[in-house]
């Protein structure tokens, strides 16, 4: 009896997720997203970033296990950048689709994996989206493609992929609550209250900013808007006011903090909780049809060259538990993932932590007892110096290749410790790395880091209100 209710409930299940849905919202949804990170990469051309990012370090930080990831010359890389760019507007467009958009994810990853220092939660979320669009339909519907080939033109889609989407940034912002429920962040307002500090020159509402409650407040008001958001977003009475606030979270945080394209991301991607017909409301889509909703049975024709529809449901399933298990990995470490970082990249911790340091590599020589204290700014560009000096796992990488020079020099096999001092959320000093540990002799790998030393137990300091 339960192995045929639990079939019967598997077959309504199917029923359900193969239902068509209008595609009007994934055709409104490929064409701002692909104007959107057509933007971005302009803004890497103009910019000059290609060349301080990409180019310009003589050594780069590696993800574990993509150390064979090499950046392109000057010249290829800035080609690379152009090619993308094109891909961003063939996504946009609808103009063979599939090539563009797996050109625009594999693109895009392989510039995030050139060097973990330029690591963004945007960045990896584009690429997340990229990935999705490149599997779905989105290429069927008001697209170039579709006007050139009509044999593969479909309006509809089914629903799983509108809850697909949905799941993808529902995970985003739930994760980026939680990661604010600790004491720093809601007791301390830290470590907001140390930027708005900085922020009070900001017009309008600079002067409110200077006041002692504006960071708790706020502090609450966002751990409270990524917690509630995709779920108030779900209700559809009150999913445009949700919207409007996602609106005026975003806008305000791109006013405030340098944080690049991810506002506008976030408030394109928030799109996917409305009807999968609101362009077609909102702007009577290109005159297709004046249907305010396409529900319809799922028949194979309206599946073209798919796979069986099992073998996508495993796809899909995978997908959405590898992106539940990446942002609980921290647990297995233990700690405070905001000091040790483990757990910390492709979790959507966003803007939880501030730390800053400084941080001298000893290397001494057994063979003559010569010991040598190196800068980081010896090998490193100012902002990856910045990154990895509360990051182990960079500051790791740099005593390895800190290790192989010496030999490489004729020094023999040498040691390298690090002096490391760091201020978590505007905490006093404290030190990061066990100075006592030959770091040439450590390995990295996904295991528990032993050789880091345990958080500060203090609080953050209280800050004397700039004006009350």
């Amino acid at each position: 009896m339960e192995v045929a209710t639990l079939t019967e409930w598997s077959r309504k299940l199917t029923v359900h997720l193969l239902t068509r849905v209008d595609n009007a919202w994934l055709a409104a949804f490929r064409l701002l997203f692909g104007l959107t990170l057509l933007t971005s990469t302009l803004r890497f051309i103009g910019y000059g970033w290609v060349d301080s990012l990409f180019v310009t370090p003589r050594f780069r930080f590696k993800y574990w296990g993509f150390a064979w990831v090499e950046a392109l010359p000057s010249r290829e890389m800035h080609v690379l950048f152009w090619v993308l760019a094109a891909f961003c507007l063939m996504v946009s467009v609808g103009l063979l689709f599939r090539v563009a958009a797996f050109g625009l994810f594999f693109g895009f990853t392989y510039l995030q994996l050139l060097d973990v220092t330029t690591y963004l939660n945007h960045y990896y979320l584009a690429s997340l989206l990229a990935l999705l669009l490149a599997f779905s339909p989105a290429g069927r519907y008001f697209s170039l493609d579709a006007r050139l080939r009509p044999q593969i033109a479909s309006s509809t889609s089914c629903v799983a992929w509108l809850y697909l989407f949905r799941f993808q940034i529902a995970v985003v912002y739930t994760f980026a609550g939680l990661a604010k429920a600790h004491g720093d962040w809601l007791l301390h307002a830290e470590p907001l209250r140390i930027w708005l500090s900085s922020r009070t020159d900001t017009p309008f509402i600079g002067p409110v900013l200077m006041h002692d409650w504006a960071a708790p407040v706020m502090s609450w008001g966002g751990f409270l808007f990524d917690t509630s958001v995709p779920w108030l977003l779900m209700l559809r009475r009150v999913r445009p006011f949700a919207y409007l606030g996602v609106i005026v979270f975003h806008g305000l945080t791109s006013v405030l903090f340098p944080i690049g394209m991810f506002p506008v991301i976030m408030i394109l991607s928030a799109l996917v909780f409305f009807s999968p017909s609101w362009p077609r409301k909102l702007l009577v889509f290109l005159r297709i049809s004046r249907r305010s909703e396409v529900s319809e049975p799922v028949a194979s024709k309206g599946l073209p060259n798919m796979p069986l529809p099992r073998a996508w449901f495993a796809l899909g399933a995978l997908y959405c538990l590898i992106q539940l298990l990446v942002p609980l990995r921290f647990l297995a470490y233990g700690g405070s993932v905001r000091w040790h970082e483990q757990g910390m990249r492709f979790s959507w911790r966003v803007m939880v932590r501030e730390k800053n340091g400084s941080i001298t590599f000893i290397v001494r020589v057994p063979s003559t007892g010569r010991v040598f204290h190196i800068p980081p700014h010896q090998y490193l560009t100012r902002l990856q110096e910045s990154e990895m000096s509360g990051q182990p796992d960079l500051i790791l990488q740099l005593a390895h290749r800190i290790r192989d020079d010496y030999a490489a020099k004729g020094f023999g096999a040498v040691e390298v410790r690090a002096d490391t001092w760091v201020s978590l959320n505007g905490r006093p000093i404290h030190p990061l790395i066990d100075p006592k540990v030959d770091l040439s002799r450590v390995r990295d790998g996904l295991g528990k880091a032993s050789w880091i030393l345990p958080e500060p137990s203090e609080p953050p300091p209280r800050l004397h209100p700039i004006h009350s």
